[in-house]
């Protein structure tokens, strides 16, 4: 099993974005040297004083300058706020400062209105374009127009070694389908609607239709993004995720903030979550996972036997900084990631 990482760029209680970024940085580099594949940023926007992580393109450009072989990528690139030729302009960039090491995640999310408002860079362009969006950006990052078409004139920034790999990312059947039907990667959200995990796959793979581009997969080939919290028991586990499920229940009540100290947490909770149960079926995934090294991989290796995949990027929403690497350095140790050489 391959692990990767999203982060969310979470801002330290009492902190400020450039303590989230130091925080991303070092856990970055601590990835790199236990052995995880790739290191996604998320783009979140209208709450950058809890959530920092607002422009994936420009933290890949730093931790690219920090890291040495861990790919970097977006995940996601929410395209539905931008052009697709200025977004693959900018990875086509930014593989050219990390040849080889650059993966570009595209889906799509509403915010907060006035954000989502505020970013429209088209106010006329239509909600259900988002297949076409994702094939135009594919198409201007791997030379994909005829040559007849006005856009095979424009060029873009290369490495000349690589270009990035193109990842479709989202948390439904339709996502699923349209990745498949690009003949690209797909990475299901499984930490949103992990009940509806296997319809995505079982879609994904029904519509594949291999790209003709540089860097597609010749066959169907997926992730699924799940949020977990180890700890050295499944008890001390479940108390870390606490925070994260006090997080989603204020945010369900309108509470827009950073997850909660695990004490505080369990206060609003009334006690301490109950483990993740060891055996769990497909289309009833828990939306949060938690457990010590041991549970999570057989979590881990339940849930990606039971949708064909074999790759497995993680959330983690502990607010400690230094509990939220230490859950990472316990999840490679029980999957047995092999830490670089340093």
């Amino acid at each position: 099993m391959e692990l990767s990482i999203v982060s969310l760029g979470t801002v330290p209680e009492g902190g400020t974005a450039t303590d989230a970024y130091d925080n991303t940085i070092e856990l970055a580099q601590r990835a790199e040297e236990l052995g995880y594949s790739r290191f996604w940023l998320a783009e979140h926007h209208g709450g950058g004083d809890s959530t920092a992580s607002t422009t994936p393109e420009v933290l890949i450009a730093h931790l690219a300058a920090k890291t040495s072989d861990i790919r970097l990528g977006s995940g996601t690139v929410l395209l539905n706020h931008y052009s697709p030729y200025k977004v693959a302009e900018t990875f086509s960039a930014l593989d050219a400062l990390a040849p080889g090491r650059i993966d570009m995640g595209l889906g799509r999310a509403s915010g907060q209105p006035a954000a989502d408002h505020a970013l429209q860079y088209n106010q006329n362009q239509q909600q259900d374009d988002h297949a076409d969006k994702i094939e135009e950006a594919v198409k201007h990052l791997y030379n994909g127009f005829p040559d007849d078409h006005p856009y095979s004139q424009l060029q873009l920034a290369r490495s000349g070694e690589a270009v990035p790999q193109t990842w479709v990312l989202g948390s439904s059947p339709n996502s699923a389908a349209i990745a498949g039907k690009l003949g690209l990667p797909y990475c299901f959200a499984a930490f949103i609607r992990p009940d509806v995990a296997p319809q995505a796959f079982e879609a994904y793979r029904e519509s594949f239709e291999p790209a003709p581009f540089e860097a597609a997969p010749d066959e169907p080939a997926g992730m699924i993004g799940v949020n977990v919290s180890c700890g050295d028991t499944d008890e001390e586990a479940a108390r870390l995720r606490a925070s994260v499920e006090a997080y989603y229940q204020r945010l369900d009540r309108g509470e827009v903030g950073t997850p909660p100290a695990v004490d505080d947490a369990i206060d609003e909770l009334g006690g301490v979550p109950d483990p993740t149960p060891q055996s769990i079926e497909p289309g009833d995934w828990p939306q949060q996972i938690s457990g010590s090294p041991a549970t999570v991989r057989d979590i881990l290796e339940q849930m990606t036997e039971q949708v064909g995949v074999d790759e497995v990027v993680v959330q983690n929403m502990i607010p400690d900084p230094d509990d939220r690497v230490r859950s990472y350095e316990l999840i490679a140790d029980g999957v047995g990631l092999s830490a670089r050489d340093s």
